[in-house]
């Protein structure tokens, strides 16, 4: 007995030696370790801003040390579902869009919400407040044109998605999910019903649409006046019309899908107290009126203050927000192993 004390006495006086020895280098262990916060994303301009607009003045201020995992979202996704049997998880948080937290969801992968822990959401949309992540920015799918070689403006999915613009019409590969909701609004269908869109999309690749693989080649396309008119994000055709792109946005009468990028917490995330930091630091009004001149999204809180010229560009007006349309994620998600069979045989095939 005495002994085995003996050793333990000794064991605790090391540590305590080796804690103090930290702690007077200014770096104890375990501090360091509770404010490290490891977060999944996208890399690029998405990675950079999030660093130039909430980490860097809003988080490592306070200490905490911020540590990216980026990469495209499925390599993400099926991380955190591999890591769903663990213990302890390697991501704090993850930036997903909202159809792609829904199916995270879904799998029982990810953290509920404790709004209580977030501050900054007593000022979130409603329409950006789900039980498993909040919405960061949003966007809403409108019409892409270039008036010197599409002289009359569409107003319309109808009009956009329409054979007579054979190979001046551009879609997007990895979009297909959007580009099958807007052909099925154009054609009498719904948000839930994608059916009456195929025949359309099918004349338009009859008449010469042509497929780009990534947002980055379509921009290519209308850039050098290969293409005339697309569907896009509203804040990625801002981006373009700053880079000297020649495009007008028109928002389709027949509704505006939303685009919702937002942050979800892995239900084995090794640090939560670091991701609700971080969600209460990104909805911080500075941070999402720096997202709304950088990128083009609107915020998702109501009281970040966007400057009139800005909100004009890449906001929607009274009458355009009674048009925006929220996904259908329950039937996006049973239903997207088919649309991606019918797009890939069907119509690119």
């Amino acid at each position: 007995m005495t002994g085995r004390f003996v050793l333990s006495r000794r064991a605790a006086l090391r540590g305590a030696a080796g804690v103090a020895g930290a702690a007077a280098l200014g770096a104890p262990a375990l501090a360091q370790a509770n404010k490290k916060v490891v977060i999944g994303t996208w890399g690029g301009d998405y990675s950079r801003l999030l660093a130039k607009n909430i980490e860097t003045p809003l988080l490592i201020p306070k200490g905490w040390e911020v540590v990216k995992d980026e990469a495209q979202d499925p390599a993400r996704r099926a991380k955190v579902l591999a890591e769903k049997s663990l213990r302890r998880g390697t991501t704090d948080i993850q930036a997903l869009s909202a159809n792609n937290m829904y199916d995270m969801n879904e799998a029982g992968t990810l953290e509920p919400i404790d709004y209580s822990k977030i501050p900054n959401a007593v000022n979130l949309l409603p329409e950006m407040k789900y039980a498993w992540g909040l919405g960061h920015i949003y966007s809403g799918k409108v019409i892409l044109y270039n008036p010197k070689l599409i002289t009359t403006p569409p107003t319309t999915f109808a009009d956009t998605l329409d054979p007579k613009h054979g190979n001046k019409l551009g879609i997007i590969d990895i979009q297909y999910q959007y580009t099958m909701m807007a052909a099925s609004l154009a054609s009498g269908g719904a948000m839930n019903n994608f059916e009456p869109g195929k025949a359309r999309l099918l004349e338009c690749r009859k008449a010469g649409v042509r497929i780009y693989p990534t947002n980055e080649a379509l921009a290519q396309g209308l850039k050098n006046e290969e293409i005339g008119l697309c569907i896009m994000w509203k804040a990625r055709a801002v981006q373009w019309q700053n880079a000297g792109i020649p495009v007008q946005t028109v928002a389709a009468k027949e509704g505006v899908p939303l685009f919702i990028s937002g942050f979800c917490i892995p239900r084995n995330a090794p640090n939560k107290d670091g991701s609700y930091a971080y969600l209460d630091a990104m909805l911080t009004p500075s941070a999402q009126e720096a997202f709304a001149i950088d990128m083009g999204y609107n915020p998702t809180v109501k009281n970040a203050k966007v400057a009139s010229d800005v909100q004009k560009r890449i906001g929607f007006d009274e009458e355009e927000q009674a048009r925006l349309k929220d996904l259908d994620y329950g039937y996006l998600s049973s239903n997207d192993a088919a649309f991606k069979e019918w797009w890939d045989k069907s119509f690119k095939g």
